[in-house]
């Protein structure tokens, strides 16, 4: 078997352009493949990332997104008094109202406005969520005109910067920081005073309702209490699972826009390896009669052909992983269709990917090269010598 595989490794080398071609082709899959799954992945871990697994989100019933919610002052008095609700070490429950709508900046790319998020946050917002840091500036002032930008918004759009007044609710606000939410979807928002929020855009109620448990384990009984209250239309979540579902429907959508994608240049690319494999067989019809007089098995001359295929499809894992793997230093910034304002996400590749990147290639591998391979070790010795 060693040496079958030297004299694959052989012929690979003497068809070096025929070579260097078959692996771009499978390395342009691979790169197409994994580019999008990587994509995928990023997308929700961004999402996932956003949402701490201790921390519980309240909306109103049916509310896809915290956008759509509606909860008022009455109701969220009641989810208050809950005993659940852990205590920070200042003494005050760990709970915040918050108001999300959406605002309109100008893209540094386009040139064009685009929405962004714009959360009304208290006084416990920044406590209950892990990571967040305040790279530059400060903290806005209670009861204030002032608002802190993500470091997404600092990036990505026009006069998001630390002294420069923004525009919008028929008031013009002051940004005073920037902070840094790492790779989730806050560092694409803008954080200002709640109440003020609401002034700004005449509304008197909050779009959902955050707070950290006192035990994971009451969960499950904090559910209960608020969706069989009857003074309450409301739905409880964990944070995590909110923004899982976040994603799903642009993931899915990139999924299968990738797939599409990948199908097609994956039967381009196994037909150019069957095509190749072929032309082998025919060129080398008289090393495989030599082959077989001296005494190597029809499995083997099938080994040797078929491993042929696979080492191409390897190096094609190899190259398209390599390359794709670059696309980590890049971070996109684009419209959720579920929230319907502007998300930056980078691109992640995880062991998961780079396993299905690797079955992929071998599948194509085997794909291209095994009906090759089966002609190769059904050839008749005497024939092939005679002819060759």
């Amino acid at each position: 078997m060693r040496l079958m595989l030297l004299y694959s490794l052989r012929n690979l080398f003497r068809r070096r352009l025929t070579t260097f071609f078959s692996v771009l082709g499978m390395a342009l899959v691979i790169f197409v493949f994994s580019a999008v799954t990587m994509l995928t992945e990023g997308l929700r871990q961004t999402l996932v990332k956003t949402g701490d697994y201790d921390n519980v989100i309240i909306l109103r019933k049916s509310s896809q997104a915290e956008m759509q919610s509606v909860i008022d002052r009455e109701q969220a008095n009641v989810v208050e008094t809950l005993s659940e609700i852990k205590i920070g070490s200042e003494g005050r429950r760990l709970i915040s109202k918050e108001v999300v709508t959406l605002i309109s900046l100008i893209k540094k790319s386009t040139g064009k406005p685009s929405n962004v998020t714009i959360r009304g946050i208290d006084e416990n917002s920044f406590n209950l969520r892990r990571g967040l840091k305040v790279i530059s500036g400060r903290l806005p002032v209670s009861g204030s005109n002032e608002i802190i930008i993500g470091k997404s918004i600092s990036k990505n759009f026009t006069d998001a910067e630390i002294g420069k007044p923004l525009f919008f609710g028929s008031r013009s606000w002051l940004v005073v920081g920037i902070f840094d939410a790492g790779n989730t979807g806050f560092s694409s928002e803008v954080w200002c005073d709640v109440n003020q929020l609401m002034q700004a855009f005449r509304r008197s109620a909050y779009s959902s309702i955050t707070f950290k448990l006192n035990d994971n384990i009451n969960f499950n009984i904090v559910k209960e209490k608020i969706e069989t209250d009857p003074r309450l239309t409301l739905e409880v979540k964990r944070e995590v699972r909110y923004y899982e579902e976040q994603s799903e429907v642009m993931a899915t959508f990139i999924s299968y826009l990738g797939i599409s994608m990948t199908v097609i240049f994956s039967v381009g690319a196994v037909l150019g390896a069957m095509i190749t494999m072929y032309t082998a067989v025919a060129n080398r019809e008289n090393e495989i009669g030599t082959l077989r007089a001296i005494g190597f098995s029809r499995r083997q001359i099938l080994w040797a052909f078929l491993s042929e295929s696979l080492l191409i499809s390897i190096l094609g894992f190899i190259f398209g992983l390599f390359f794709s793997s670059f696309l980590q230093f890049y971070t996109i910034s684009t419209l959720n269709w579920q929230t319907f304002s502007e998300l930056a996400f980078s691109f992640k590749l995880s062991p998961k990917i780079f396993s299905y990147s690797l079955l992929f290639a071998i599948a194509m591998g085997v794909s291209g090269g095994l009906f090759p391979a089966i002609r190769a070790s059904r050839k008749n010795i005497i024939e092939v010598l005679r002819t060759g």
